[in-house]
């Protein structure tokens, strides 16, 4: 029987081997976050965070291996050592987690992390490095064959994934099952240039199907700004999305040469959170 898995930390500038370790995780129960505010990051690291603490809730939200992320409020875990990690079970045992297990990265494993666990009952669980090797497919969700939902391609680099991403993939879905195409790595290199991309095709495509408004991620066969047309011409989607900086490439005439509907969305980021670029990322 699986137990609720609890694990915390300021999952700042998310990358591949945090979600890895909460895909890991997941496979033991069902994963509450238990997400460090902004002062608290600035307090134990002495730096600000480089995602707002609204940025990086969104995010880690939007990932199908986290049930649930809940912020530690503020000035809740003040202390330092033993009672620093006493604070975070203690209050994990307030909302109910009470017979569960604290799951932690290898290079954070510690005596005292151990030792309180311990102290509060919980089972205490390393995830070794080891485990973290790879790039797993990610299977699209089980449903009826009439489902009567669209079907929905988006396509691109999605060299660094961020809440820009993150929000168009929400609002895309919206419309229909989600597919997203991810550019090959040869393609990328030859549209953008020496130095692209910064992620190889395999792990751009796991963190894409890690979103779980997206029903399926896969590799582009092609090449040019239609990359995708041979996936698109299998899948045969209702609908192909793009933002206003994807409108280009003759994916408009592509669309009406073989029936599908071209929709063009604005690039918003969601609700009180800042725009955000791959391009501008990189230089973080």
């Amino acid at each position: 029987m699986q137990r609720d898995v609890i694990v915390t930390g300021d999952f700042d500038d998310l990358r591949s081997r945090h979600v890895r370790f909460l895909h890991e995780a997941s496979r033991h129960g069902p994963v509450t976050l238990l997400l460090w505010p902004d002062a608290l990051v600035l307090g134990r690291t002495g730096a600000a965070p480089k995602f707002p603490e609204p940025e990086r809730l969104y995010l880690l939200r939007a990932l199908r291996f986290v049930s649930s992320v809940v912020p530690i409020p503020t000035g809740l875990c003040a202390g330092s050592g033993p009672d620093f990690w006493s604070a975070i079970l203690s209050f994990a045992g307030q909302l109910g987690l009470k017979n569960a297990q604290w799951a932690v990265m290898e290079p954070e494993d510690s005596a005292e992390k151990s030792a309180a666990a311990r102290a509060h009952g919980y089972d205490y669980r390393v995830v070794r490095n080891s485990e973290l090797r790879g790039f797993p497919d990610i299977e699209a969700a089980a449903e009826p064959v009439a489902s009567g939902k669209k079907k929905v391609i988006v396509t691109g680099c999605f060299d660094w994934l961020h809440s820009g991403h993150v929000r168009f993939f929400e609002e895309v879905s919206a419309l229909g099952d989600l597919y997203v195409a991810v550019g090959n790595d040869a393609n990328v290199r030859m549209l953008k240039g020496p130095g692209h991309p910064l992620h190889p095709q395999e792990e751009r495509r796991y963190m894409v199907a890690s979103v779980r408004f997206v029903k399926q991620a896969l590799i582009t066969t092609g090449s040019g700004w239609l990359d995708a047309e041979p996936e698109i011409l299998r899948l045969k989607p209702d609908i192909y999305a793009v933002n206003e900086d994807g409108d280009r490439g003759g994916k408009r005439e592509f669309c009406q040469a073989h029936g599908i509907q071209y929709v063009v969305l604005k690039r918003e980021p969601a609700p009180g959170l800042p725009r955000r670029s791959s391009t501008e990322l990189r230089g973080f």
